[in-house]
């Protein structure tokens, strides 16, 4: 049975991928820059991001610099406006709660978190939560898994990672942490053939901390 749940964050507790990524083809396309989507999610998967493809395109870093604090705007307007909930993401947690105790590793920035925990209920069944900013190097290197552990006192072995993208399998899995992959649309098509576990929501993790399932 495992002890301790660390949780990524941007896929997996809420739904904003598809809004981090469509905030980058907005900044993108107001400097008439084109943000393919699958080179997107390539980039994503080794640590990178929208700005390879601005500067593949010959923007400059100054430019970078300003479109990036657009990008963020832009992002922090979706968060307040458009429908980030994932269906039954409280109740399982409610449940996991009796059994498990849980925290939060994200590459999010701290000031996006707050944002969209203002008027939700998921952080109260957390004992901290990661963000990006509590450590230097970020998913797919081991740290801030790494740092999770040592934060709960916790070894590899009683531990489970939840993760939506193959960039946090990869940190988990470096971090020599068992994961479970959820199902996330936005990322299906990434290589996932690292993780312990295939779920298609939250609620199945009971089962899996329970070890009921190979």
């Amino acid at each position: 049975m495992k002890k301790y749940i660390l949780f990524d964050h941007d896929g997996v507790l809420v739904d904003t991928e598809s809004w981090y990524y469509l905030a980058g083809e907005r900044a993108l396309a107001d400097i008439g820059v084109t943000l393919d989507r699958e080179r997107y999610l390539r980039d994503m998967s080794r640590g990178w991001g929208t700005w390879e493809q601005a500067r593949a395109a010959g923007v400059d870093e100054q430019t970078i610099a300003r479109q990036r604090a657009v990008r963020d705007r832009y992002y922090q307007e979706y968060l307040r406006t458009e429908d980030i909930e994932i269906d039954g993401v409280v109740d399982a947690l409610a449940e996991l709660s009796r059994h498990v105790r849980m925290a939060i590793v994200t590459t999010a920035k701290r000031v996006d978190f707050n944002i969209i925990h203002e008027r939700r209920q998921i952080t109260r069944f957390m004992d901290f939560v990661l963000a990006r900013g509590d450590y230097e190097l970020a998913k797919p290197h081991p740290e801030p898994y790494l740092t999770g552990l040592r934060r709960f006192g916790a070894t590899p072995e009683e531990t489970l990672v939840v993760e939506d993208s193959s960039r946090g399998l990869n940190s988990a899995v470096a971090a020599g942490i068992d994961c479970a992959v959820v199902h996330n649309d936005f990322t299906a098509s990434q290589d996932f053939a690292g993780a312990a576990h295939r779920i298609g929501s939250l609620m199945e993790l009971k089962d899996v901390v329970l070890h009921r399932r190979a």
